[in-house]
């Protein structure tokens, strides 16, 4: 009878801490052992070439790398976006991970209605923290001020140009951030740009930047994803050169230089949502905790912003040296971008 209390007594504290191990959090929201995680796009899909595919890689990676069951969501209407959400957590999955600033609404709702699931949000914002709740943020201002230094060392005609999606902080971040880097290498050259309400109107995108060429811009910078993308294919098929976003859209826009235009394409401002969804599950699954503030925020600093190597076109060397210069400005803060890091308006 003594052995057998022993046993009983072994196996209950053995229980015990299995249940702390597995169901425990931390902090200011940092869960152990997270085995299911979810993904939903913002209107588009995950192999859009800009925002949505470059979350999505980062997403995969982790999932691979920590062996998490894994799912994701293409939404295809901004309608959908708390069913999407919902799906994940009626599925189960511990972890959703959404993509957008016009997601942030239903991803907080969602938050605050199941309390035992770690919501990720890229590129959102809430009016309060919740604990299980993080959105990983961006100085699209520093990639955009990088954009706008190169392409006001590479214009001839002295004016260069912008095609930007939805007015919301991240765009006008990457607009005001080009613009100032523009004025930062050459206070003289002309900076024209558009807002296009729609993230997903390559035609649209196409059409601002035929309307800009003929205003003699010679260097175009995309920022909206599709849309934006839809700009700089259409400019670089007319010899004009032009600046990607997000990630390197040699791989994506141009196919790894087999579509048309690829020579042109001189660099990408690139913000590494690959790298923030990444670090963000591999705190969950390590047993990390989110950040108090509920903002994780990736720069110049910690490499969270860049530019892409030029690969097909031609860069004079001394322009690549000079954006390094001005990239490790940004990093150590002897450079600023005069522009507001969460909502994008200039200072």
């Amino acid at each position: 009878m003594k052995k057998n209390v022993i046993l009983i007594t072994v196996m209950l504290a053995f229980i015990v801490v299995l249940s702390a191990c597995t169901g425990a959090t931390t902090g200011g929201g940092g869960a152990a052992g997270v085995t299911k995680v979810c993904l939903v796009t913002d209107v588009g899909k995950v192999n859009d070439g800009t925002f949505n595919q470059f979350a999505y890689e980062g997403f995969v990676k982790a999932a691979k790398e920590f062996n998490l069951e894994n799912k994701y969501i293409e939404t295809q209407a901004s309608t959908d976006y708390e069913t999407n959400i919902n799906t994940c957590v009626s599925e189960g999955f511990q972890v959703v991970v959404t993509i957008g600033f016009l997601i942030a609404e239903a991803t907080e709702k969602a938050a605050i209605a199941n309390p035992n699931v770690y919501f990720i949000g890229v590129d959102e914002g809430w009016k309060e923290a919740h604990p299980n709740l993080v959105s990983v943020v961006f100085r699209e201002d520093q990639s955009g001020f990088l954009a706008g230094a190169l392409a006001a060392q590479m214009t001839k005609s002295g004016t260069v140009a912008g095609v930007y999606g939805i007015d919301i902080p991240p765009v006008k971040k990457f607009r005001n951030g080009f613009e100032n880097g523009v004025k930062y290498v050459k206070p003289d050259v002309k900076a024209l740009g558009v807002y296009i309400p729609d993230f997903v109107a390559p035609d649209k995108g196409a059409s601002a930047a035929e309307q800009f060429i003929g205003e003699g811009a010679d260097v175009i910078f995309g920022a909206g994803g599709p849309t934006g993308s839809g700009g700089i294919a259409a400019a670089a098929k007319k010899n004009i050169l032009v600046i990607g976003v997000d990630q390197d859209e040699y791989f994506t826009t141009f196919a790894s230089g087999k579509n048309e235009g690829s020579k042109n394409l001189i660099s990408s401002a690139m913000k590494r949502v690959d790298v923030a969804v990444y670090e963000m599950l591999k705190l969950l699954a390590t047993g990390g905790k989110f950040p108090e503030s509920s903002y994780a925020t990736f720069e110049a600093k910690n490499g969270g912003v860049a530019f892409a190597p030029p690969h097909d076109a031609s860069v004079p060397a001394e322009v690549t040296a000079k954006l390094n210069e001005i990239l490790k400005g940004l990093a150590d803060g002897s450079i600023d971008t005069g522009v507001d890091p969460v909502t994008g308006e200039l200072k």
